[in-house]
């Protein structure tokens, strides 16, 4: 269910912070044009922690809507607060996604037994599969291997994205976790070795810009074939360095509006990409566009 290059979906807005719908329709129309297998709403790169529930309840359901089960539509629905991400991993679970996506609580830096409780109250409350979502890059909590294992005796734990960079933490998960479960890399500049070594995919930022080249690159490494895979990977490690310039989503969202893809809104408090930065964000999107 789980697997190929699934986009970490930027959220459009208007100037003036509003969702701009009809972006979000042609944006979701161009990922499953292009060979996106997955569209992951409302995760980081969609301003999560800016998003009020009504809004992403209307973000995911249109989306389901308009994907119609061509591709996996996943909702993100982790917080800080364990009470209400089981209240929301319970309501969203009842949209006609394919899963949920669960990041490790920000802040309060749990230990491994609270990271397992949390997420098994997670499990247990949800209706839909549960991707777990380890980044502790933002979280400032890593939750390890050996939790993860735990969590994928509960039946609802189908997959991780996994946003230690490289593909040794991918090898350590696949010897810990049973073979069913899905490990996604959740660093697009370490995706193709990740996805070499065992992976069965990526959540992607890079693929908001360029989303065929990503899923060609995706399934060549899918495929164990390494020479295409770096082949098609090569033009894109100025993207996947770049869009990570300032912080996520604030280059790539400057990049697809520069595509004419999206308008340039963005709430507070992240803002328009610095212009020291502008240049190196033009090449690599120019570069990417070649690609399309």
């Amino acid at each position: 269910m789980f697997s190929g290059s699934l986009v970490a979906i930027v959220t459009p807005m208007r100037s003036d912070g509003s969702i701009d719908l009809d972006a979000w329709g042609r944006l979701i129309d161009w990922h499953i044009e292009s060979g996106s297998s997955g569209i992951v709403v409302g995760g980081t790169t969609g301003e999560s922690a800016t998003l009020t529930d009504p809004e992403l309840w209307d973000l995911t359901q249109r989306a389901c809507d308009r994907a119609h089960h061509r591709v996996a539509v996943v909702v993100g629905v982790g917080s800080s607060s364990t009470a209400a991400t089981v209240e929301r991993a319970r309501r969203f679970s009842q949209l006609p996604v394919e899963g949920i996506l669960v990041v490790t609580p920000a802040y309060n830096r749990p230990t491994q037994e609270g990271l397992y409780r949390h997420f098994a109250a997670v499990a247990e409350a949800s209706l839909k599969p549960v991707v777990l979502y380890n980044v502790p890059s933002r979280t400032a909590v890593d939750m390890l291997p050996a939790t993860i294992a735990r969590l994928t005796q509960l039946g609802r734990i189908s997959a991780v994205k996994e946003a230690v960079p490289g593909p040794e933490r991918v090898r350590e998960l696949l010897a810990a976790c049973r073979q069913e479960f899905a490990v996604l890399s959740g660093d697009d500049a370490t995706a193709r070795e990740a996805i070499l070594a065992g992976a069965r995919g990526v959540i992607s930022v890079t693929a908001n810009v360029a989303p065929g080249a990503m899923a060609a690159m995706v399934a060549a490494a899918m495929r164990g074939d390494r020479e295409s895979a770096a082949r098609l990977d090569g033009p894109l490690a100025a993207l996947h360095r770049d869009l990570f310039l300032e912080g996520n989503p604030i280059p790539v969202k400057w990049a697809l509006a520069q595509a004419g893809r999206i308008e340039r809104g963005i709430r507070l408090p992240l803002t328009e990409l610095s212009a020291a930065h502008q240049p190196a964000v033009l090449a690599a999107l120019r570069q990417a566009i070649a690609l399309q």
